[in-house]
């Protein structure tokens, strides 16, 4: 009603202001009975107020309406005019949306297409790749070898954390829940870092209690994958240990490291797209898209992920997946 009221302050206004006009001339004219105007000018006051009334049902229904309307491209939900007004904010309101969908189509049609043709990109691209892998184990020189191999592993985990990203978007149709092995998951994830973890004097202790899991077998690996290139990363001359239990009915996975640790204040940064570090904020290798992907898969998994960590003394990340009588909530997906 108070914003009826100021948006109709000028038709107040003004007859209030014709009102006025009528009681000084009446005030001057001395003819002129004063009891009459009084009378009259309560009359028109009434009625008007009355018109007020009328006009704040018939025009707050309309705009009410069309301030809770949800904020969508379904044009049906659009109040229908009644005024001339109405109808010109109801026909322009149409107009846009109908718009707008359109270019959002096509936008979105365009950004399909591309993603196919980056994803078909990154194919193409892992086939040199391989080709080079090849050839980097024919180098006789162990140093260089190493050194090769690092800067290879760099642009493999590149593509393969692009390439997983562009997928994430379709997550759920892509996802097959099955038992799948942890431990062959690991032994494949930890075996191509076998020569990166040689130059850093990095090992792994595995200690696993419970070997099969209920997850989607791709996108576990990628997960595990992201955890243990960090902590080897981060890790030198010293072992990463992994441990699988359970919690009661729940499979816990942990993978601790002994490496620079993590500043408190990052902690709860750690997971945000593009973050990397506020110690180290000069590390140019560091994209801060892993542990973010990380985060969303493990969301999409059904598994939640728990950090702690001490600067100079490593991290410990801790893995929760699903009870079993979960199984059926995440297969829905």
């Amino acid at each position: 009603m108070w914003r009826f009221l100021r948006e109709r302050r000028s038709w107040i206004l003004f007859v209030l202001f014709i009102e006025a006009c009528f009681l000084l001339i009446t005030y001057v004219d001395e003819t002129i009975p004063l009891t009459s105007v009084l009378y009259a000018v309560f009359l028109t006051l009434l009625f008007f107020l009355l018109f007020l009334l009328v006009r704040f049902g018939k025009e707050a229904t309309f705009y009410k309406e069309l301030e809770e309307r949800e904020t969508n491209f379904d044009v049906t939900s659009i109040p229908q005019g009644t005024s001339p007004f109405e109808k010109v904010v109801e026909r322009v309101t149409s107009e846009q949306i109908e718009q707008l969908k359109e270019e959002s189509s096509q936008m979105k049609h365009q950004l399909e297409v591309e993603k196919d043709d980056f994803i078909t990109w990154i194919h193409e691209v892992k086939t040199p790749l391989t080709a080079l892998h090849l050839l980097i184990d024919r180098v006789q020189d162990r140093e260089l070898n190493e050194h090769l191999t690092y800067e290879w592993l760099r642009i493999h985990f590149l593509l393969d954390q692009q390439l997983h990203q562009k997928r994430m978007p379709a997550i759920e149709n892509d996802l097959y829940i099955e038992k799948v092995n942890l431990e062959k998951i690991l032994v494949d994830e930890i075996t191509p870092l076998r020569t990166w973890c040689k130059q850093r004097g990095v090992g792994f202790e595995l200690d696993l209690t419970v070997t099969e899991l209920l997850s989607d077998a791709k996108w576990l690996a990628f997960i595990l994958r992201q955890l243990l290139t960090n902590a080897v990363k981060y890790s030198e001359n010293s072992d990463i240990t992994i441990e699988s239990s359970m919690h009661g009915n729940q499979p816990v996975l942990l993978i601790k490291d002994h490496g620079r640790g993590i500043m408190p204040r990052d902690l709860p940064r750690i997971f945000e797209k593009g973050f990397t570090s506020t110690a180290n904020h000069q590390d140019s290798a560091a994209t801060g898209m892993g542990l973010y992907l990380t985060k969303k898969i493990a969301a999409h998994l059904k598994v939640s992920i728990e950090v702690t960590s001490e600067p100079g003394n490593g991290s410990a990340f801790t893995l929760s997946f699903p009870e079993r009588n979960d199984f059926d909530q995440i297969r829905g997906m």
